[in-house]
């Protein structure tokens, strides 16, 4: 079928299947009731607008419950109406709607990360669901998910060992007499179909199923893909007092991962690049296929309205079958045979090498299991509110001895890429190549001063045993280290709509490892220890209506580079000096008018390092850290037209480091967005359209300059693409 024609024959299906039939079901007024009696212990499926202060970040937070205006921490809450107005799909997409979070090597058709405040994700602990740590190699999927919850500067008390930019924590939706389907298309042809279904079957025990099909049309030649999502969530009120929420989803996905560009002989941008273009494609490249799955489970039991216990399981895993005709790096190419340019580039004229990756059964496990207790206490005029618990965690890594093999070279401007033979070698046997274990205690006490101070004061400590294996089955390295990590907090209420505070906290993360070109190769070095300092504002000057937010922070923690050197491979990884970053975030979320809404944020960050011994990388922006970045959308409630909304949105990152000397810049960028969203009923049942437009000028642009396995890696931002979605209540 013409591509040209799909969008067109799926409007029509969806324009006519309007007329359906089916009766809505209301909440019964005894499970209203119970709800209202077991609020203490429903926090996570409060519906919360952007931005909205009643939002509940409690399980993922290190700073204990909470208002967003008593959190002494950068918080930025995404709802659903706001993903679905956006039609947000990927993480790359969910990271351009805070001007915090940018991409850290995100290819399109793989697994993604982001950076939050210049610091890229843990994969094994940087995402959440509802508080409880998932692998971050998955294709992380939104349509059970009722609010994303960008946790900034998040660091040991939050989870232990874990990089220090922050946490994304996605809340599950809970269960509610809801009958939602959703029908979508792009601009390319793609074909969406999800469902929402909700009950509560007794007044104390409901569900709520999410799934969704996804055939996907990529704007990039020879990269379309598939994604079936289904999701269960279950609520049961045990006796008077107990609580049980329960989480399960799986997803499988299969489409061809798209290589990065590099600098061209390591000090030149590419030029006319052609974004529909998939470098080094073979047609006998499979495509990367991951399957994941996610259970979460949380019992909570109030002993009495001042005093709840928590017990929370989670199990997450991700199988990545990893299948790519990668391009990288010049070693075979005539302009790079001599040793004058870097192998580990595009040679100057565009010429690029390719491999043959494969490494299937690649799988993660994340097991987590938590207690704690919760309560309130005085102590004369002095209040408390007390958290203590205990946590274990267990990461591990099983893979297979890979195949990465060259196989040919080609140039970016190829209009055909030339086709070679795959390597005949076959992945090995699979085997345990890392057992990462954490066992921690921790203790938080919000202290409150009469009504206007609070003092905030805990710690976990943290013990922490892991394992790395060579693909033989032999130790490489053990790393064993106990430490206590501390973090404090002041909060002042200025007026009953300013808090002020200020806020220090203490983390710990592993050692990098050294890439394969460097001499000391597959090394891991040494943890290292961050430090934060915060202090920040927040005014809620209309409650519920609109939330404004300031934060100045500095983290610091050591340099970990690749020092050029006069070793034989020219470089070794090393741990020198001090990388800070320190920034400015301003954030404006919620109602300006009752017709007007506003998410949007503007980050200033300067990421440099110091005292590395190494002068070139010093004194300049580090590598795929924008200076600045803003990003602001708006929803305008057209006055003439009832239930017809005007969107717009504007993003803009200034120029980006692409190599460690800062010699080479990827160019500043703004990117407009516009949509419409329209909201009727037909035949008493409503009915939502929406229609995004991202990049409406068609802007080309480098979305993305970051490292994997110490290398850069150059990703042009998305064409202008549209997409249409209807859903109906049945």
């Amino acid at each position: 079928m013409n591509r040209c024609l799909r969008p067109t024959l799926l409007a029509l299906a969806l324009c006519a299947a309007l007329p359906l039939h089916a009766s809505a079901a209301e909440v019964s007024p005894d499970v209203a009731a119970t709800g209202a009696e077991r609020s203490p212990t429903e926090l996570a499926a409060v519906r919360v607008q952007a931005g909205r202060p009643a939002a509940d970040t409690s399980r993922a937070n290190a700073f204990g419950g909470g208002s967003w205006k008593d959190t002494p921490a950068s918080v930025n809450v995404l709802d659903r109406e706001y993903l679905d107005r956006r039609q947000v799909r990927s993480l790359s997409e969910l990271a351009s709607n805070d001007a915090s979070l940018g991409d850290a090597y995100a290819p399109v058709g793989y697994y993604q990360n982001i950076a939050i405040r210049g610091f890229a994700l843990d994969a094994a602990t940087g995402y959440r669901f509802n508080g409880l740590a998932i692998a971050g190699e998955q294709r992380l999927a939104l349509e059970n998910v009722q609010e994303v919850q960008i946790l900034k500067g998040e660091a040991g008390l939050a989870a232990g060992v874990m990089a220090p930019g922050g946490i994304i924590n996605y809340v599950g939706k809970r269960p509610a007499e809801v009958r939602n389907v959703t029908l979508g298309t792009d601009s390319e042809g793609s074909r969406y179909v999800a469902a929402d279904v909700g009950h509560w079957i007794t007044p104390r025990f409901g569900v709520r199923l999410n799934a969704a099909w996804d055939a996907s049309n990529s704007y990039i030649d020879h990269a379309d893909g598939n994604r079936n999502f289904y999701s269960l969530a279950a609520d049961w009120f045990i006796g008077e007092r107990g609580k049980l929420e329960v989480d399960a989803n799986y997803q499988t996905s299969t489409q061809r991962s798209v290589s990065g560009y590099q600098l061209l002989g390591a000090s030149e941008l590419p030029r006319g690049v052609d974004r529909k273009h998939l470098l080094g494609y073979q047609p006998w490249q499979r495509p990367v296929a991951i399957a994941s799955t996610n259970i979460t489970a949380l019992h909570t039991y109030d002993f009495n309205e001042r005093w709840q216990s928590r017990v929370s399981v989670g199990y997450s895993r991700s199988v990545i079958d990893d299948n790519v005709a990668f391009a990288y790096g010049c070693y075979y190419t005539a302009q790079c045979a001599d040793g004058s340019t870097p192998g580990n580039y595009f040679a100057p004229n565009g010429d690029y090498d390719i491999y043959d990756y494969r490494s299937p059964d690649d799988t993660r496990r994340n097991q987590q299991a938590r207690a704690e207790l919760r309560g309130r206490f005085d102590t004369g005029s002095v209040g408390h509110e007390l958290t203590v618990g205990a946590d274990t965690f267990r990461r591990t890594v099983d893979r297979r001895p890979s195949v990465n093999e060259y196989v040919g070279s080609a140039n970016i401007h190829d209009a055909q890429v030339p086709v070679y033979e795959p390597s005949p070698l076959q992945p090995g046997p699979s085997a345990r190549r890392l057992d990462s274990r954490q066992t921690a205690v921790f203790a938080l006490d919000r202290i409150r001063f009469g009504d206007d101070w609070q003092w905030l004061a805990g710690g976990r400590f943290v013990r922490l045993d892991e394992r790395a294996y060579d693909k033989r089955g032999n130790r490489q390295r053990q790393s064993r280290l106990s430490r206590f990590l501390p973090q404090t907090a002041l909060v002042w209420k200025a007026t009953d709509q300013l808090n002020a505070y200020a806020s220090y906290v203490r983390g710990i993360s592993l050692g990098q490892e050294a890439p394969f070109w460097t001499t000391n190769a597959d090394e891991f070095l040494p943890s290292v220890q961050s430090r934060q300092l915060e202090v920040g504002v927040k005014y809620v000057p209309v409650e519920g209506a609109l939330t404004l937010g300031a934060a100045l922070f500095r983290i610091s923690q050591p340099y970990q580079f690749a020092q050029p050197d006069d070793s034989e491979a020219g470089y070794t990884f090393v741990q020198q000096g001090t990388q800070t970053h320190t920034g400015l975030e301003l954030t404006a979320n919620g109602r300006l008018t009752d017709a007007l809404q506003v998410v949007a944020s503007a980050s200033v960050l300067q990421a440099r390092a110091r005292d590395a011994g190494t002068p070139d990388y010093e004194g300049h922006q580090l590598v795929n850290v924008p200076k600045v970045r803003a990003s602001v959308h708006l929803a305008y409630a057209l006055p003439f037209v009832q239930g017809l909304d005007v969107t717009g949105g504007w993003r803009y990152a200034s120029s980006n480091v692409a190599r460690a000397d800062g010699s080479v810049r990827a160019p500043d960028y703004s990117v407009f967005d516009a949509g419409l969203r329209f909201q009727h009923r037909l035949h008493e049942r409503a009915v939502t359209w929406n229609l995004s437009v991202d990049n409406v000028f068609n802007r080309f642009y480098w979305r993305d300059t970051g490292s994997s396995g110490g290398d850069y890696y150059l990703f042009p931002g998305a064409p202008r693409q549209a997409r249409l979605s209807v859903t109906f209540a049945l």
